[in-house]
């Protein structure tokens, strides 16, 4: 049967609106459920998150609504308003950013809260770089090995110096971010594969390296290598690798763990959590729900995440736009890594990076721009009203 209608389906995917809505209602009962019963927290956390969802869905469907080619015609003034604020943070006095966690990161807004500019450059960079992508082969008629170069040469114009600003803050969790993000795009770019595994040669080797020196010269490890980061961040290394050894820096990884174990296989019900953990209404909120609903619980979240990822895919399977198939990617690299560290980190086997879980966890900035990343995945819808959908 065909369809004759045009309506909001054209630009709204119905399925991602249930599971994003599914979302928001366990984010908000988890983040009453963490501050409610450890009482040490002040502040009305759930009606902010519930304003920063209201404003979230806005700019999402607003977006959605846009076509692709205002999408490119906006992406260099995004760009270049987000490097200011970034740069921005390097002059602001305390009085309006404030350090956390010897990071200054956050503009401080009264009434609202905390801005953080890093969140949005993830937007700034879908956008810019995927733009750079289609001009590039719209104006290449021959790829070659210079062609390749001139191009990689390109999009490490646009993104280093932004990433380098995010790590003086410091703020290496928000570069893993970019880097999800990012590799994706490069590799769905038609850059010869060769020329990528060149250069992804390099960070495999330095990693390679950095595990030798581990095991092998501990001294030089500990002295030579983590000993140029921040106290921070060697403490949150040292508490990941040896978190019996490092109590104070491990507290959090620990507790995440005893929380998650806890809640066995069908939980402790809703604000049945009995085990502190620092932050557990923001980056460590799988640990609430894990506790509360068990096994089960955390499972069925992780497969909303699945689900959300396969709308996405869906979408960039039927988009015949090179901007759109790079932005895709990246998109989609950075949702699918940023709920597996998240997650991974909850459960102590990767690092705590500082990295929110998509959609669930508190943070108006970390939300917002995962809102406008879908607002822009949404602009890519394209149904043709006379043919079967494949989103349908």
């Amino acid at each position: 049967m065909r369809r004759t209608s045009v309506g909001i389906e054209r630009y709204i995917d119905k399925y991602i609106l249930l599971y994003i809505g599914i979302l928001g209602v366990i984010s908000c009962v988890f983040i009453y459920s963490s501050t409610k019963v450890f009482t040490q927290y002040s502040g009305s956390f759930v009606t902010k998150q519930m304003i920063f969802y209201v404003i979230g869905f806005t700019f999402m469907t607003g977006i959605a609504f846009l076509k692709m080619e205002h999408l490119k015609k906006i992406d260099w003034y995004f760009y270049a308003l987000i490097v200011l604020l970034l740069i921005g943070l390097i002059f602001a006095p305390e009085s309006i950013a404030k350090p956390v966690n010897e990071a200054k990161a956050w503009y401080q807004i009264k009434w609202l809260g905390s801005f953080q500019p890093s969140e949005f450059l993830k937007v700034a960079f879908v956008l810019v770089v995927a733009k750079l992508i289609e001009s590039h082969h719209e104006k290449t008629d021959n790829q070659t090995f210079l062609s390749d170069c001139l191009l990689l040469g390109k999009i490490a114009a646009v993104t280093i110096p932004p990433i380098l600003l995010v790590y003086q803050q410091p703020d290496t969790g928000m570069i893993m971010l970019y880097a999800a993000l990012l590799i994706p795009m490069l590799y769905f770019s038609a850059i010869s594969k060769k020329i990528l595994i060149s250069f992804a040669l390099i960070p495999v080797t330095i990693l390679i390296a950095i595990i030798i020196a581990y095991f092998q010269f501990p001294h030089f490890y500990s002295e030579q290598l983590v000993g140029q980061l921040s106290p921070h961040q060697i403490s949150r290394i040292n508490g990941w690798l040896h978190p019996f050894e490092h109590e104070d820096s491990a507290y959090q990884t620990r507790q995440g763990i005893l929380a998650i174990g806890s809640g066995e296989v069908t939980g402790k019900g809703v604000l049945g959590n009995n085990v502190y953990v620092p932050e557990k209404h923001t980056d460590f909120i799988f640990a609430t729900i894990a506790e509360e609903l068990g096994f089960i619980g955390g499972a069925l979240v992780i497969l909303l995440y699945f689900l959300l990822i396969y709308r996405f895919l869906l979408i960039i399977v039927r988009a015949n736009s090179t901007f759109a198939y790079a932005a895709g990617a990246g998109i989609i690299g950075l949702f699918a890594f940023q709920i597996c560290q998240n997650i991974g980190m909850t459960m102590g086997l990767l690092p705590v990076t500082g990295v929110t879980l998509p959609f669930l966890s508190y943070g108006g900035s970390s939300l917002l721009s995962n809102f406008m990343l879908i607002g822009i995945m949404l602009a890519f819808i394209k149904i043709d009203y006379e043919e079967t959908d494949v989103l349908q």
